[in-house]
């Protein structure tokens, strides 16, 4: 009898299911599990910049630079770009993925077929996406679209493929993404990949593959190499532009998204159209999302904050936009965004009644992305004040007057030193004289280490689509099927309705508009790079304006008995005084190197020139 119990119990042992083993059976046949599986890929996207640690990436180009802890100063002082800086081999999720479809079909009895179809598509969004943020960085790379599996043998020559040519991979995005759009299903989510984010990533990779085959051969010197893993023919520049206008064209007139204009001030509409979350936001195509009610939050907003309405914060103000992004808006006639602070002749400095009068008449994108002396967030007035000039009758000059004390009254009982800076050697308030307020997030107690953001992060917009489109339109000669893209976009930001026409349309003025809509959303670098034009404006002369960085510093006039001076502001640029290195982007940093370790293990792997 104890035989046969110990048989039994022996028998029932063997077969318990495993309480900490998910087996591939179950996971691919509940749809719950393979959801959970899909998000931790769709985490594993990357990026150059976003809201989580990589925004200090931020600071790193000419839009911003450095005023936080100065244990990170080695931003404004970055005598050149490593050629590893945007080095990306992740073939580890590659893998993942291929494994993922190979077992939607080996495992899944209990899916129906538009199911698998419909995994199994978003899947292979997730791959293209990873193959796009690949070539981009490194030009050609192995296709891999199966699991390539060892079999001990001692011989691991089938495992060893070479890189395809940089076109064979946008071509591969481009007909995975036709391929997949109509199957694809998650109508209506913002935070998986659906029909219209299959377009947006097809407009933008094709957009890409364009400007590289007509650019790089434009160069002297084209970059390329023997079998084309980096180089595209200029031949092919005409049929990309002609697919990115159609996948942005098609978005577009679905009428499924709309540029956002639910705020009559244009500046806190331009904001709230990247960040206000929820339904109402129809511009939204896609984003990497974060929930409070779930504990996934991110720190953007409590390391960015104004210093003067920071709130429980240790440190703020570490990304600070240069009076050179700001300086990008055009003022609402069309003229240059210059600032203007001296007369005409030079011989005295403009005065203004009020902080933001220097301001008045930009294009209000700038009031949605940038802090500047006069704003207020929150409902609080951001106090950016560098100091107080006083007027000597006996020199006919000023006296320039600042404290290390942030919030300082002078001697006259009024303001010094604003609570929020600017200042030229204190950390964590402004260098530049301006904070960042895109992404910033407004609710209460979010700069809080207790609380939080929970803000998003845009991977695809509306916004986006429009200058995509707009772009190859203007590549291919289309200027009737550009004009009215950038003038939507121009006259949400103030600008009178159809404020450029064929003859102001610049190839220059297209691209500054991509530089002013989508400014920190991790587009400026690729944008330099697809146009083979950053190391033409980044030389690393500290004479080449565009390599340095300027601040904006406003004083206070005490001048009595000048009532047109006396009280009023003026404003100082000049050279962040934290900023140290003139920003240096050579040849070599238009393609990131290939880790050693992938060229031992493969040794058909060419390296990228320059390497």
């Amino acid at each position: 009898m104890l035989l046969v119990a110990f048989s039994a119990c022996k028998d029932q042992w063997l077969e318990r299911t495993p309480q900490s083993i998910i087996t591939e059976t179950q996971v691919w046949n509940d749809p719950n599990m393979i959801v959970g599986l899909l998000a931790n890929y769709y985490e594993r996207l990357p990026t150059d910049m976003g809201l989580d640690g990589n925004w200090r990436n931020m600071a790193d180009y000419d839009d911003a630079m450095w005023s936080g802890y100065s244990g990170e100063d080695g931003r404004n002082n970055l005598t050149n770009y490593a050629t590893s800086r945007w080095q990306l081999w992740d073939y580890g999720l590659i893998r993942d993925i291929n494994l993922a479809l190979e077992s939607i079909d080996k495992y899944s009895t209990t899916l129906n077929t538009a199911q698998k179809a419909q995994f199994s598509a978003e899947l292979r969004f997730i791959r293209a996406y990873e193959y796009f943020e690949l070539v981009k960085r490194e030009g050609g790379v192995p296709l891999v679209l199966k699991q390539l599996i060892y079999d001990y043998s001692g011989d691991a020559t089938a495992l060893r493929i070479p890189r395809s040519k940089e076109s064979e991979i946008y071509d591969f995005i481009g007909t995975e993404m036709d391929a997949i759009k109509d199957v694809i299903g998650n109508t209506g989510s913002t935070t998986r990949a659906n029909k219209y984010t299959t377009l947006a990533l097809k407009s933008r990779a094709m957009l890409y593959a364009g400007s590289l085959a007509k650019y790089n051969n434009l160069l002297p010197a084209p970059i390329t190499t023997t079998g084309n893993e980096v180089g595209i023919p200029a031949s092919m520049a005409t049929g990309y532009y002609t697919k990115a206008l159609a996948a942005a064209q098609e978005i577009i007139n679905s009428g499924v998204y709309q540029l956002y204009k639910g705020t009559p001030d244009k500046g806190q509409n331009f904001y709230d159209a990247v960040c206000k979350k929820g339904t109402t936001n129809k511009e939204v195509i896609m984003v990497r999302d974060f929930l409070s009610a779930k504990a996934k939050r991110h720190s953007f907003s409590y390391d960015n904050i104004a210093r003067s309405i920071r709130e429980d914060n240790l440190g703020s103000s570490c990304v600070t936009p240069s009076l050179n992004f700001v300086e990008s808006f055009e003022n609402l006639d069309g003229t240059a965004g210059t600032l203007k602070t001296r007369t005409a002749d030079n011989s005295d400095y403009i005065y203004y009644t009020n902080l933001s009068d220097i301001f008045n008449n930009k294009d209000a994108r700038l009031a949605g992305t940038v802090i500047f002396p006069g704003s207020s967030f929150k409902g609080l007035n951001v106090e950016i004040q560098a100091g107080v000039m006083v007027w000597n009758s006996a020199t006919s000059s000023y006296t320039t007057n600042t404290s290390s004390v942030l919030g300082s009254a002078f001697t006259d009982g009024k303001l010094l030193t604003g609570a929020s800076g600017p200042h030229a050697s204190i950390q964590e308030v402004t260098n530049t004289g301006f904070y960042i307020k895109k992404f910033i997030d407004q609710g209460a107690g979010t700069s809080t280490r207790g609380i939080l953001s929970d803000t998003w992060w845009v991977r695809y917009r509306l916004g986006e689509i429009y200058l995509n489109a707009a772009e190859a339109a203007f590549e291919l000669g289309q200027i009737t099927v550009a004009l009215p893209l950038i003038n939507a976009l121009r006259e949400r930001a103030g600008f009178p309705a159809n404020s450029l026409d064929a003859s102001t349309l610049t190839l220059s003025r297209l691209r500054n508009e991509r530089r002013v809509e989508l400014a920190f959303e991790d587009h400026r670098i690729w944008d330099l790079k697809r146009w083979r034009i950053g190391h033409v404006i980044w030389t690393g002369n500290t004479t080449n304006p565009d390599n340095m960085m300027y601040a904006l510093y406003p004083y206070r006039i005490i001048r009595p008995g000048d009532a047109t001076r006396d009280g009023k502001y003026v404003f100082v640029k000049l050279v962040a005084p934290r900023f140290r290195a003139p920003r240096f982007f050579q040849m070599n940093n238009y393609y990131s190197t290939i880790p050693q370790s992938a060229i031992d293990n493969n040794p058909l792997i060419i390296k990228n020139p320059f390497q």
